[in-house]
């Protein structure tokens, strides 16, 4: 495969990026953190492009990317009034939620039943989102590898292994997302990150405020 590599800045970009991944091409784009690599969620022979783009084990899950709180009902179920809060509140931002997984995603995405869903703070990752639903998301690099941070980054590891890259500059890095596994009744923090313990209690306890 030849790796195309376009600016964000031109008007085409979101809308050919859009095009390969409904044809279950796969596209890296800059996130608040670091480049993704995404496949359409909901395209088999995608994910397993990606999987094998970036040499990644099977049984390591592929979180999800979205673009805004509304579409949680598209890739979950069961979603708590807890979690429904956390996401209005901390998205977008640094917040990754634990939910049980929607019974239309594909098996490919992981062996649980559950699935890591983030909206980045990112203006490149929320535009093309807004034009293809979530996404299934993982960095942009080969396993085992360091973190893209660029274009080039990305076209240094994976270049002939994705379809198209999109160029947003360098990514803020930093932080990864605080990590809360909203499958059960009390607050799970999996991985602490930007948003404090103290943060996330007081929306459990009270999430209608």
């Amino acid at each position: 495969m030849k790796t195309k590599l376009i600016s964000t800045q031109n008007a085409q970009a979101y809308l050919l990026a859009a095009k390969i991944l409904q044809k279950g091409g796969i596209v890296a784009f800059p996130t608040d953190t670091v480049y993704g690599l995404a496949a359409d969620i909901q395209s088999t022979p995608g994910i397993e492009l990606l999987f094998n783009a970036k040499q990644r084990a099977p049984s390591k899950a592929i979180a999800v990317l979205m673009s805004s709180p509304a579409d949680l009902a598209r890739v979950a179920i069961d979603v708590s009034p807890q979690a429904k809060q956390l996401a209005e509140e901390f998205w977008p931002g640094p917040l990754t939620l634990i939910l049980a997984r929607h019974p239309s995603l594909p098996a490919i995405l992981g062996q649980q039943p559950t699935i890591g869903v983030r909206m980045p703070d990112h203006p490149d990752a929320l535009a093309l989102m807004d034009l293809t639903g979530p996404l299934a998301v993982t960095s942009a690099n080969l396993s085992g590898e360091a973190n893209a941070c660029t274009a080039q980054d990305v076209l240094q590891q994976l270049d002939g292994r994705v379809d198209l890259i999109l160029d947003g500059g360098i990514t803020p890095g930093g932080t990864p997302s605080t990590v809360v596994d909203c499958t059960s009744s009390r607050l799970q923090i999996l991985r602490s990150g930007p948003i404090s313990s103290e943060e996330l209690q007081t929306i459990w306890e009270n999430p209608n405020i």
